[in-house]
This record gives structure tokens, C-alpha cells and sequence, in this order.
């Protein structure tokens, strides 16, 4: 696999430079593009296509819902990770519905950066850990393509303890709810990680939608 091409767009100088710095560091990265806000990033798109676009929200002249959006419109392939110092749920929303792949914190450490950036670019989506259940949900509905997945692996017991964990009930709670051991409720979770190929509970919750398990 060739290295993975990326673009920023932020209007802050000190803030691009350190994401560079840390990109720089990573040898599956090479940056083609970097704008200081929407509408000079949409012009330099006509001559280079990076496959992830790291996205400020708040931007002059076109910001990053309206700059998604177009992107999204002209070049369907291109991945968009947004980025802001915002933890609102309306930010994240609206940048999802916009096309975004997925959200991050300005904050973000570099691992989970470059986590992310690796996430998306494998036509996946990426959430931030500190997402609530109910908005997780609402943006799997809303943006989530048919499940190519399938439930031919998991058994009847697999599938109640995600149908429970989905539901925010803990380990505990589990084990009591369907009179098995904390233990064993792990067990079963561990494999659900596995088995659906998720880091965390925000895959966990996707996957189940994209299968039915649950409803949005």
C-alpha cells in the first residue's frame, strides 16, 4: 500500500505546524496540500487529490461544514477528518451529515491522530472515545451504509450480551441480567471485539446497527 496523501485546513499557523511536525513523523504519511481555510483549499483541489482532508471547523471565508460539504459534492473518494477545539454534539453532527469520516479533538494526542487518519482512509469511520451512546447512534443512522457484515458467526448468547452492552448496562449488570459470571461476560465481550473487528464501544454500537441488532 503507497502512502497515504493528506491535506490540512486550518487557519491557525502554529497549530498547523505542530500537526505537520507530527505527521511528519509517521512514514505512511506524505502532505500534498495545506490551506489556511475552505475556499483556498477548494482551488488547490483542482490540481493535487490528497485521499484524507485533516478539517477545521471554524474557518474564514468557507468553514469546515460548508468546505465538507463541497468536498464531498466534487470528490467523493476524499476522506474528511474534521478537527476543532469543540466538543459539542451540534459540531459533530453537522460535520457528519456533511460528509466528514470522522472527528477529532484539537487536542487529540499524536497516536490517536494518526490512528484516526489510518481508520478512515480504510473506508471506516472514526469517533472519538468520548462520544455519549444516544449521539453515536444518531450519526450511525444517519450515515452509515448498508452492512456488508454478517451475523452467520455469532451465536444467540454473542448476540444478547452486544444487544446489552449496546444498552449501556456494565459487566456486571450483564452477569446478573442473564445469570452468568463477570467473568465469563467478559469473555464474551473480548471475542465481540474480535469478532466484529472493533477498537471500542463505538464499533461495537455501529456494527449492531449495521447488522439490526439494535435500532436507531
Amino acid at each position: 500500500m503507497g502512502r497515504i496523501k493528506l491535506a490540512i485546513a486550518d487557519d491557525h499557523k502554529i497549530f498547523r505546524n505542530g500537526l505537520k511536525a507530527t505527521l511528519e513523523d509517521c512514514a505512511d504519511f506524505d502532505l500534498v496540500l495545506e490551506a489556511s481555510n475552505g475556499k483556498q483549499l477548494m482551488g488547490m483541489l483542482n490540481d493535487v487529490t490528497p485521499d484524507v482532508i485533516l478539517m477545521d471547523i471554524k474557518m474564514p471565508e468557507m468553514d469546515g461544514i460548508q468546505t465538507t460539504t463541497a468536498v464531498k459534492q466534487k470528490y467523493k473518494n476524499i476522506k474528511v477528518l474534521a478537527l476543532s477545539m469543540f466538543n459539542e454534539d451540534k459540531y459533530i453532527v453537522d460535520m457528519m451529515k456533511a460528509g466528514a469520516s470522522g472527528y477529532l479533538l484539537k487536542n487529540a494526542e499524536p497516536e490517536e491522530i494518526i490512528e484516526a487518519i489510518s481508520t478512515v482512509y480504510n473506508k471506516d469511520y472514526y469517533f472519538n472515545e468520548h462520544l455519549s451512546i444516544t449521539l453515536i447512534k444518531q450519526l450511525a443512522g444517519n450515515n452509515q451504509p448498508g452492512s456488508t457484515q454478517s451475523l452467520a458467526d455469532f451465536n444467540e448468547r454473542e448476540i444478547e450480551v452486544l444487544r446489552l452492552v449496546c444498552q449501556e448496562y456494565s459487566n456486571q449488570e450483564i452477569a446478573d441480567k442473564i445469570c452468568l459470571s463477570i467473568r465469563t461476560v467478559e469473555g464474551y465481550r473480548a471475542r465481540l471485539f474480535e469478532k466484529t473487528r472493533s477498537k471500542n464501544l463505538v464499533g461495537l454500537v455501529i456494527f449492531a446497527i449495521k447488522t439490526g441488532i439494535i435500532n436507531v
